[in-house]
């Protein structure tokens, strides 16, 4: 059970608390394509600058995890080497660590820690869970609160501004999104939903601070649901850094279950 959590946790967004009031925005139709304008294309880079420039990242969150009608609170301790792997350690009740999770952009490593069982997928195992236009550098972003460069890359977007934020629509690889972005340039909620399915991922970043230079939300909700699939998560950071030397331990002893 634990390897699926931290998996779709991943690759999940939450419903999280926002002092902004959620507005209802339509998504772009796949049957009206646009051609980009040069002031959206302008802001678009201006958001794309705004990204968090980083070589490696470590966070530490304590987390509360609903899937179902089942509530947990851990530790989720998140390490990334920019474009090359994301690391994952959730820790349960007195600092048993129940699960890991090893990604890299071409493969998939989780560790069940608690049933002994471990499984080697490649990178396309998350396509269980998501459609097959995520990427690692999308979840790469949606973990930094980046815009996704590889989504914004499509001539079907579009950018509206109101007096306090801007929001940014389009398509691409039949995934609908919508980011709305605050006056400093960075993200505060970001939608994704498959072109005609019924999965839908959400994530909200709340109370942005600023770490070593870099303007990071030290809370993040996150909420996936699609299928018979819900889960809703909420992080809230106490320790993050930038750019220092990070270990991604993944042995595998031979008492682990390989599952296939």
């Amino acid at each position: 059970m634990w390897s699926r959590v931290v998996l779709l946790v991943m690759v999940g967004a939450l419903v999280f608390t926002s002092c902004k009031t959620k507005r209802k925005i339509a998504m772009p139709s796949p049957d009206t394509p646009t051609e980009i304008s040069a002031a959206s294309a302008a802001s678009i880079k201006t958001f794309e600058l705004n990204n968090l420039d980083f070589h490696t990242f470590s966070g530490r969150a304590k987390a509360k995890i609903e899937m179902g009608k089942n509530i947990h609170d851990v530790t989720l301790n998140v390490r990334i080497e920019r474009n090359k792997a994301i690391w994952l350690s959730v820790t349960a009740i007195l600092g048993v660590e129940v699960a890991r999770v090893l990604i890299t952009p071409d493969s998939v490593k989780i560790l069940n820690k608690l049933q002994g069982e471990y499984i080697a997928k490649p990178f396309a195992y998350i396509y269980n869970y998501t459609n097959q236009g995520i990427t690692f550098t999308t979840l790469q972003d949606l973990l930094m609160a980046n815009v996704s460069s590889n989504l914004l890359r499509t001539n079907n977007v579009q950018v509206a501004s109101t007096t306090d934020e801007f929001i940014v629509v389009g398509i691409k690889d039949q995934l609908s999104y919508q980011y709305r972005i605050n006056q400093e340039n960075r993200p505060f909620n970001f939608v994704l939903q498959e072109v005609g399915g019924t999965n839908n991922l959400e994530a909200f970043y709340g109370d942005y601070a600023k770490t070593e230079g870099y303007n990071f939300p030290q809370n993040i909700a996150l909420n996936i649901i699609g299928g018979e699939v819900s889960l809703k998560a909420q992080l809230g950071y106490n320790r993050v850094s930038f750019n220092e030397n990070v270990d991604m331990p993944f042995s595998v002893s031979s008492r682990y279950k390989v599952i296939n």
